[in-house]
């Protein structure tokens, strides 16, 4: 069974994957191999799923694992090919609250497989 702070991780990307609207399968794909990673139980995530759009957004303790969770956002954001405005709005809400500036992000983002930030 994955740690508390692990599950609020996890939390925070399935909340990240329905902000567009919904989670289509190459998102869900990529949240299946993320939960495999994190011994989060299938049954688990499939009412992680069902919830999505009711999570609120918890914040990491630490540095690390406040600029890995942006890292793993940014990644599922992009893991479906496309890069909607919804996402990067909801990436630059959770770094602000994280500590980061939006510089920071849109160079983080840009640094991503060739994507570049949406105005």
């Amino acid at each position: 069974m994955p740690d508390k702070t692990k599950l609020q991780h996890f939390r925070n990307l399935v909340s990240m994957s329905i902000a567009d609207g919904k989670i289509d399968e190459s998102e869900r794909k990529a949240l299946i191999q993320i939960a495999n990673q994190h011994n989060i139980p299938i049954d688990r995530l499939e009412v992680m799923l069902n919830h999505a759009s009711e999570y609120a957004y918890v914040i990491p303790q630490n540095n690390h694992e406040k600029e890995s969770q942006l890292e793993e956002m940014i990644n599922l954001a992009q893991v479906d090919g496309k890069f909607v405005k919804e996402e990067y709005d909801l990436i630059c809400t959770v770094a602000h609250k994280l500590g980061f500036s939006k510089e920071e992000v849109d160079r983080m983002i840009e640094s991503h497989n060739g994507f570049t930030k949406l105005d």
